[in-house]
């Protein structure tokens, strides 16, 4: 029973395409009942004043059926009439009008709703402007204007033929205005299920690129264990295998990576982590390559967790393309901090390198290396040339320092 009340609710209706069309629908409902309800008190003076009652009583009872008609079968549709259903609501509307001069007495055609037809015609002028179809909204509108000057016939006269003039103008206008609500209505419908396809389709994308951000290292190790090797080399890759499976496990359960449980104890509880440790750890997964480890002017070097397990993904990332692809002698990594509280962490092999003109970089340097860092604020730059090697630099980006020093001064503060 909830749900059915809740349809009713016009502010709870989506802001879709069906919920803007169903919005119509109680729009029409309201106007149509809301014109018979203007028509009821008047119909008994009416009928005993016309000189055909039984025939204005007839037009009376068409209309008023007309109207609840409509009204229910839009909130039947939950929408507006279609082209078939609108064309007989502009007919009817036009009929009633041409008939009016003959269960009228020539008195009542102005200002009272002993004489309903104009205001019966206006408000399907209000209801009827939502069909989609440009050309028989025009016809109707047309039809309606010229059934109303024969509804006048003669008795324009005096002081009436100002009003008659501003009812003609009232429709045409009123006709207008509801046309140009309908439209721009569905206009902003459309807009926003196009802006909620197009969110959808980049959180789509975002979550593919998560997946490959949090796969990439993982299957590249699966498909160096399935090399042969020996034990050594495959107890380290064991170990990094199991450091890529729980980073793995904590993003399928739709957490937070937290950096594969090394960025995390680097951390503890607090919301930074001492950097060249974490490098350290990293390197010491790759016993195999020749890494000279160049630490010590960022020792003390402390980065947001967030950045310290992307800048930890990154260095896997870059030390597995080195083990499958770099056939490097040497390795050097690199961490410098400049006085300002900006740092550099330079990565660089003498292996076979590439051309960055004419090769296609894979989702490891591409989204990994690339895409994340700069996802989390720091700089990166690929510099290789063929059996040139390749460096790779990553900075603090723009603010970084201006940020430490606000939260070290908030620390000691406290």
């Amino acid at each position: 029973m909830s749900g059915r009340i809740r349809l009713w609710r016009v502010a709870e209706l989506p802001t879709t395409k069906a919920g803007v069309e169903r919005a119509f629908s109680y729009f029409i409902t309201g106007v149509r009942l809301g014109t018979v309800a203007q028509m009821i008190p008047a119909v008994y003076i009416g009928v005993t004043t016309s000189p055909h009652g039984i025939a204005y009583l007839a037009c009376w009872v068409a209309a008023a059926c007309a109207a609840v008609t409509v009204s229910a079968v839009a909130l039947v549709r939950r929408r507006p009439l279609g082209a078939a259903g609108s064309a007989v609501d502009f007919a009817l509307a036009c009929l009633l009008l041409v008939l009016g001069p003959l269960v009228l007495t020539p008195g009542d055609r102005f200002g009272t709703w002993v004489a309903y037809q104009p205001g019966y015609a206006l408000s399907v002028l209000y209801t009827a402007s939502g069909v989609r179809s440009l050309t028989l909204w025009a016809g109707g509108l047309l039809g309606v204007v010229v059934c109303y000057a024969v509804y006048l016939g003669g008795e324009v006269g005096g002081n009436m033929t100002s009003t008659a003039i501003g009812n003609v103008i009232s429709y045409v206008v009123y006709a207008l205005v509801a046309r140009m609500f309908f439209g721009f209505t569905r206009r902003i419908a459309h807009d926003a299920d196009a802006s909620r396809a197009r969110a959808a389709e980049l959180a789509r994308r975002e979550e593919e690129r998560r997946a490959q951000v949090m796969m990439h290292n993982g299957v590249a190790l699966m498909r160096l264990l399935t090399e042969p090797g020996t034990d050594a080399s495959r107890s380290r890759l064991i170990d990094q295998a199991e450091v890529e499976l729980r980073r793995m496990r904590t993003y399928l359960r739709g957490q937070t990576p937290d950096g594969g449980g090394a960025a995390a104890t680097a951390a503890g509880s607090g919301p930074t982590v001492v950097l060249a440790p974490l490098i350290e750890r990293v390197c010491d997964r790759f016993a195999d390559l020749n890494i000279d480890a160049l630490l010590d002017l960022g020792a003390d070097l402390k980065l947001p967790a967030a950045q310290a397990d992307a800048l930890e993904r990154a260095l896997e990332s870059l030390l597995l393309n080195v083990r499958v692809h770099a056939r490097a002698d040497a390795v050097v990594v690199h961490l410098d901090q400049g006085t300002d509280g900006g740092w550099t962490l330079t990565v660089r092999d003498d292996g076979v390198g590439f051309d960055p003109a004419s090769v296609t970089v894979g989702v490891g340097l591409r989204e990994v290396v690339v895409g994340e860092l700069r996802r989390r604020g720091l700089d990166v730059e690929v510099e290789s040339a063929v059996d040139e090697g390749t460096t790779v630099t990553i900075s603090s980006g723009p603010g970084s320092a201006a940020v430490r020093a606000d939260r070290d001064a908030s620390t000691d503060a406290a």
